[in-house]
């Protein structure tokens, strides 16, 4: 207990910035109108791709031995991967929606 309380102490204003950020991001995201949020959402999707190379270079200099990081990285490149091809099928389901659709023309009867 006393070095759960030392870690706090010597971290508190790091855990009152996280604090802060995550009532501003609440704040922001609570306003963002519904045309926007989901092209907002794919951007920040496709920005996970950052996830993937730092999760390979994790890997990549993880030890042989270290279990918890190999483990921890290849999940982060399955979930990270996961995202960015769900960033960008949001995205290309969203175009669609803008693109006119082409009517069938029917075959005139001779």
């Amino acid at each position: 207990m006393e070095n759960i309380l030392q870690w706090i102490s010597d971290n508190q204003q790091i855990i009152y910035i996280v604090i802060l950020m995550i009532f501003v991001g609440i704040e922001v995201i609570g306003r963002v109108p519904s045309v926007l949020h989901t092209p907002l959402m794919s951007g920040a999707n496709a920005i996970h791709g950052v996830v993937i190379i730092g999760a390979i270079i994790v890997m990549g200099k993880a030890e042989n031995d270290n279990y918890l990081a190999l483990i921890l990285g290849f999940l982060a490149v399955i979930l990270g991967t996961l995202n960015v091809v769900g960033g960008f099928v949001v995205t290309d389901r969203m175009l669609e929606m803008f693109k006119k659709k082409k009517t069938p023309s029917s075959p005139k009867e001779m």
